[in-house]
Order: structure tokens, then sequence, then C-alpha cells
């Protein structure tokens, strides 16, 4: 085993876009640091943005924030929703946009889940804020469900690799969890 100093190996991740409405308007951006904080009810995520995003200052106005989860095929709107900036450009455009129940956390109709979140907290660092959001409502488009629940594999997520900088797609599933290793238990 070789020593590569502190590398986050951690990646791929799922791409994401998240939505907050700044001044009155819609905008999105690509983030691809979304942590799950637990599986219960009610259920909370986590996302960190650097303190220089403009979608920072609408998620504190608002205290509501989208987490929408494009498919592959939107690969190159996501990708330019993380290299342009909000205060320049109007990024909801090349969307159809809808708003939940929480009517100010824009969430992106092309995207096949999207995920309405209520501010719970925010963790201040000196140059990212980490915040804290409850999962009030997630909606999906009938095509990628499976008996009700989302199917990773008609979703087809975009996956994000810091380390290689480049955008993946998800492979067949190997196995079921907390099922594989039943195998070792009977030995």
């Amino acid at each position: 085993m070789q020593s590569i100093g502190p590398v986050n190996a951690l990646y791929p991740m799922p791409t994401t876009l998240v939505g907050a409405n700044v001044n009155g308007k819609a905008n999105f951006l690509a983030v691809a640091h979304v942590g799950i904080l637990n599986h219960g009810t009610p259920q909370y995520l986590s996302i960190g943005l650097a303190k220089i995003h403009y979608t920072n200052k609408g998620i504190l106005e608002n205290q509501t924030f989208s987490i929408c989860l494009p498919s592959e095929d939107l690969m190159v709107e996501t990708d330019y929703c993380g290299i342009m900036t909000g205060k320049k450009t109007d990024k909801a455009a090349l969307f159809d946009v809808f708003y939940g129940d929480l009517r100010t956390a824009p969430m992106i109709r092309q995207c096949p889940v999207n995920m309405e979140l209520k501010l719970h907290d925010v963790l201040d660092f000196k140059s990212h804020d980490i915040f804290i959001g409850e999962l009030t409502e997630t909606y999906a488009d009938e095509g990628v469900l499976t008996d009700g629940g989302v199917d990773m594999a008609k979703l087809r997520p975009l996956l994000f690799d810091m380390a290689g900088k480049k955008y993946w797609s998800l492979g067949r599933a190997l196995g079921n969890c907390w099922n594989a290793g039943k195998a070792l238990k009977s030995k």
C-alpha cells in the first residue's frame, strides 16, 4: 500500500443541481458535495458550498433550497451551471423550473428526481458554508420509478470525480445491500 497524501478518495459522487431563489429569481449551482446525515424521519441532507457562491445568499434569505438529480443526458447543462455564476448569468433559463410546497426552492422538470429542503442549520467554516436541510418532499418522474422507489438504472445519474476531473456513468448493480454479506454469516 502506497501513501498518496490527504487525497479525498470518496469520488465519484452524484452530481446535483442545487436550487435557490436569489433576489426573487431561480438560480442553480452544480454541486457534488452532498451528504446524507441520517435515514430516519425527518431526513437531513447537507451540501457544502464555498462562501463565494451566489446561491448561498438565496438559501440564507429564503431558508429553503432544492437538490435536483440530473441524468447523464444533462451533462452539458449541469457543467454549465458549475462554471457560470448566477450573478451574471440566468442559468434557470436552461430549464423548465417548478416549485413545490415550500414555494421558494426552485426545481427542474428535466431532472428525473428533485428534493425540496427546509434549512435546518448552517455550519459556518472560514471558506465554506455547510447547509443542513430537512427533506420535506421528493418529486420523481414516473419513468425512473420501480415499485414506487427511485431506480438508479432508470435514473442514470451523472457522477462526478474530482481526482480525474471527469463525469462518469453508473455501472451495473453488483448485489443486494444487507444481503450480500450473509454468505459470511454461515461460515
